[in-house]
């Protein structure tokens, strides 16, 4: 498919033998994304486990998107989960909506899953939607307030949330003024922890473990369990280490360098992963109010960096959790919307909510995220809206 003439885009391509239907789709999207033809083209492709699989190639709001069509006795979305090069991997896909007009709050099922669901996976960064949980859940018990200064000067519980605080990615001086750049900080997170540790006189693992874990299920989900030792982010406290996914240039990997417990310290299966994206999906510990403010966008208009992507102009998030936006490229798929929200670590750990879809998706793998990530995990994102969506 590499050097497609433009008037290609208009006609039905010839039936190709294909093994890899990921490869198959990023060449697509290569191919698409250098020529300025926003016409469509479908490709009949086929793979392993279907008969054939069409793919129709078209623009949208985000860049260069794609429908993608399986006949009965073909692939499901799922199934791309079986081409990543990866030795394990789970993944589940979750519906929201509301049953019935008399139904005022929306409900969320699991309708499909891939994988061990009980196999316990490092979570890395995907541990911060989970930090920030309790600290909403705190503020909603009055132990903390988002406006309570933490931090730097002139930084707040909500500037830490949100990756606004002026904190470097690892241990140290403040690297701007608050409200002035999205500097993605894991250290910004410890400093949470600490805060939340000195205002509930509770470790944080107990705070987290009984303000979360346990309402929620997530009784599988323990922290780091090599290490018995939190990193504190107080003077003397051991130092978060290693990379700056801050400073991280276009196409860089991620880190997550620093093993504290509130950056990255979970680990944990999918089943329990589930368990925390129904309630950032359809919350239950705290109230819609604190789940709007938390899903919108905090300080709009910083630019700064989203690791292991590149820099942006606006580099959305809200408080935990990132919000698509227009960015691109991006690690969810071409038809997410930009109200999509959610987070992904280092791991190979993500999940994101498209509440405009009604729609969610998390997995979990044993190779850390690169490349093989950044092409597959997009694919999969729009077979799942595709596969999935009602309506």
């Amino acid at each position: 498919m590499d050097g497609l003439a433009q008037e290609d885009w208009d006609a039905e391509a010839p039936l190709e033998r294909m093994t890899h239907p990921v490869e198959a789709l990023t060449r697509v999207r290569v191919a698409k994304a250098t020529s300025t033809v926003s016409r469509r083209w479908v490709i009949r492709a086929r793979t392993p486990s279907a008969e054939f699989r069409h793919i129709a190639v078209h623009s949208s709001h985000r860049g260069i998107s794609h429908d993608v069509i399986y006949d009965r006795n073909g692939m499901g979305a799922l199934d791309l989960v079986g081409t990543w090069a990866v030795d394990a991997a789970a993944v589940g896909v979750i519906r929201i909506g509301r049953e019935g007009a008399e139904r005022s709050s929306p409900e969320a099922e699991t309708v499909e899953v891939v994988g061990p669901q009980d196999r316990l996976f490092p979570w890395a960064s995907v541990t911060k939607p989970v930090t920030a949980l309790a600290v909403l859940v705190a503020i909603e018990e009055g132990t903390l307030s988002l406006d309570l200064p933490a931090g730097p000067p002139g930084s707040t519980i909500r500037h830490l949330l949100a990756h606004a605080s002026g904190l470097g990615p690892d241990r140290g001086p403040p690297l701007a003024k608050p409200r002035t750049r999205r500097i993605y900080s894991n250290f910004g997170y410890d400093v949470l922890a600490d805060v939340l540790v000195q205002r509930s006189g509770m470790s944080f693992r107990d705070y987290v473990t009984h303000g979360v874990l346990h309402p929620l299920g997530m009784s599988d989900t323990v922290f780091d369990p090599g290490r018995n030792q939190p990193v504190s982010a107080s003077p003397g406290g051991g130092s978060p280490g290693g990379a700056s996914p801050g400073g991280a240039s276009p196409g860089e990997a991620m880190s997550d360098a620093t093993s504290s417990d509130a950056a990255s310290g979970l680990w944990g299966p999918l089943s329990d992963l589930l368990a925390l994206v129904t309630e950032w999906a359809v919350p239950k510990l705290i109230s819609p109010e604190s789940h709007a403010l938390a899903i919108s966008v905090a300080f709009p208009g910083l630019p700064g960096v989203l690791p292991g992507f590149g820099r942006f102009d606006r580099c959305d998030w809200g408080l935990g959790v990132e919000i698509c936006g227009d960015k691109q490229p991006h690690w969810t798929g071409v038809s997410n919307s930009p109200a999509t929200f959610g987070h992904f670590g280092r791991s190979g750990s993500f999940f994101w909510i498209d509440p405009t879809a009604g729609l969610a998706c998390a997995g979990l793998a044993d190779r850390a995220f690169g490349p093989w990530a950044s092409a597959a995990w997009p694919a999969l994102s729009d077979a799942v809206l595709a596969g999935f969506r009602v309506g």
